[in-house]
């Protein structure tokens, strides 16, 4: 199990953390700014000066699954995570990674009243052989409190446990932790466990239209990045039926007829990914009343939304997007076609 706590830069996170793993027998501290320090040694410096904070680092994330993971699987017990996390698909790629390989993670948010907060930045203690830290490290953590603001306003307070701690000490704040994960009151977070493939895979995703004949891309809390519904297709299941059951399973339809192959699409390998056939299959168009049965967003969805070739573009990752063009024009003709890596083959 990890206990990620996460809150504004400034809220008491690493300092409670170190409180934490002396009152949850057998737990160890793992702070993912280890991984952001030791990235400083291993990238060229221009790649580095190419985003404003490690977390946007795509290997910076894979880093933090893939260490903290391992260290739990080492470990064993509880692993104590303090580390702020603003994005929600960066929370979604971690916890996600996480839950693919069984680890569940329990959510805490520190979230002491910005006033606290910002006195708490105005008093933190800065390394004096840091250059230029007094102003670097305080500017950041105030530049950081507008986006904190934000994910308070819309999905963090709703996917965290929080624990106000503007008036207690770490200690105490540490105490006021370690009860709520041992009571059970910290639920575990809901987020679907998708096991990582170890071989290349063959995978069906299903298009589905609205009237405007705009095509339906869905959001996954397990991956960065939109999608089409679908999925991996189980040992012995036909690629179709897979299709068809991973669409009732995301948005609540439940397609009558067995849809229509538009593209098969090799996808090489790109480490850490293994690669393996993508199907792409036509569901068809959905009238107004099946649109509005669509479910809200649950465990495996953030978001959903039908959008038009042009709209996907901006979207989809580029193999992604041309597997879809191709499909559009398979549609329109009336015949699949053979991709390879989203182009198709002569």
């Amino acid at each position: 199990m990890i206990v990620w706590i996460n809150g504004a830069f400034g809220a008491g996170k690493t300092t409670t953390a170190r409180d934490l793993i002396e009152l949850i027998p057998n737990s160890t501290l793992f702070d993912p700014e280890v991984i952001g320090g030791a990235l400083t040694h291993l990238l060229p410096p221009k790649h580095l000066t190419e985003v404003g904070d490690f977390q946007d680092l795509p290997i910076w994330r894979r880093l933090v699954i893939d260490t903290a993971a391992a260290l739990h699987a080492e470990l064993g017990g509880t692993l104590v995570v303090p580390m702020t996390l603003l994005r929600q698909e960066y929370r979604d790629e971690i916890f996600g990674g996480l839950a693919a390989r069984r680890v569940t993670v329990q959510h805490i948010l520190l979230a002491p009243a910005e006033t606290i907060l910002r006195e708490r930045i105005a008093g933190r203690e800065i390394p004096p052989d840091l250059p230029d830290g007094d102003i670097r490290i305080r500017q950041w953590s105030y530049d950081h409190i507008a986006p904190y603001r934000a994910a308070l306003a819309s999905w963090l307070t709703a996917d965290a446990h929080p624990v106000d701690n503007s008036g207690l000490t770490p200690y105490e704040t540490a105490l006021r932790i370690a009860e709520a994960v041992g009571s059970g009151t910290v639920p575990v977070c809901d987020i679907v466990q998708t096991p990582e493939p170890t071989s290349e895979t063959l995978a069906s995703g299903v298009l589905l239209f609205d009237e405007q004949d705009r095509v339906l891309l869905v959001d996954p809390t397990y991956k960065a990045g939109w999608e089409f519904p679908g999925g991996v297709v189980e040992p012995g299941e036909a690629p179709a039926r897979a299709g068809m059951r991973e669409v009732a399973e995301e948005t609540g339809i439940r397609l009558e007829d067995v849809p229509r192959l538009l593209v098969v699409d090799w996808e090489r390998p790109t480490p850490p990914g293994y690669g393996g056939l993508r199907l792409l299959f036509d569901g068809g168009r959905l009238d107004s009343a099946d649109a509005e049965r669509l479910m809200l967003p649950g465990p495996e969805l953030r978001d959903w939304r039908f959008v038009t070739e042009e709209e996907a573009a901006d979207l989809l990752p580029p193999v992604r997007y041309e597997r879809l063009r191709w499909a559009l024009r398979a549609r329109e003709r009336g015949a699949a076609l053979y991709l390879e890596a989203g182009i198709p083959a002569p």
